[in-house]
């Protein structure tokens, strides 16, 4: 995995409220959480590697670290919401409905993960972990207002099959 932010997270972190609270979902190295936080947001990183989190906290003490096992444990923040949510290279689709649950009203949900087709090119190639086609438009669809959607083949970072989403509880967004 790539150790630089996602260009898709960095085009639309413009849309995300200024100072406003972000969760870095299975935040893994925290490339995206120590992004957010260079850019004045309250970040949360998640991921159950309490040595990855570990280092984060050292990199950037402002960010707040929780561990947790997302696909073992309960989900963590019921009846709590974030003005962004950022979810890469992660899939467990039990959480899916909690993550648009979390999303504060004007919230930006930021995801981009493998897809089908992507077996092709290596891990991971288990179904259980590759989105289907349009399956993250489906789960936003009548709940969230979806300001881009790309889903395909790709070069860089590596080859692979991927499908991205920017999503918004709010209307009339403008393209960053």
């Amino acid at each position: 995995m790539s150790e630089n932010p996602s260009p898709w997270v960095q085009r639309f972190t413009p849309l995300i409220k200024m100072g406003g609270t972000v969760l870095d979902l299975a935040c893994g190295r925290g490339r995206h959480s120590l992004l957010l936080a260079a850019r004045g947001f309250q970040v949360e990183a998640l991921d159950r590697d309490a040595a990855a989190l570990a280092a984060i906290a050292e990199r950037a003490p402002g960010i707040a670290t929780r561990q947790a096992d997302l696909e073992g444990d309960a989900w963590p923040y019921r009846g709590r919401v974030f003005d962004a949510i950022v979810v890469t290279n992660y899939l467990h689709r039990p959480l899916l409905p909690e993550i648009v649950d979390a999303l504060a009203e004007d919230g930006v949900l930021i995801y981009e993960t493998f897809m089908l087709g992507n077996e092709r090119f290596g891990k991971p190639s288990n179904p259980a972990f590759l989105l289907r086609p349009g399956e993250l438009l489906d789960l936003v669809r009548d709940r969230l207002t979806v300001v881009a959607f790309e889903q395909g083949e790709v070069d860089a970072p590596r080859p692979a099959v991927v499908q991205r989403l920017c999503a918004t509880r709010r209307g009339g967004v403008k393209l960053p």
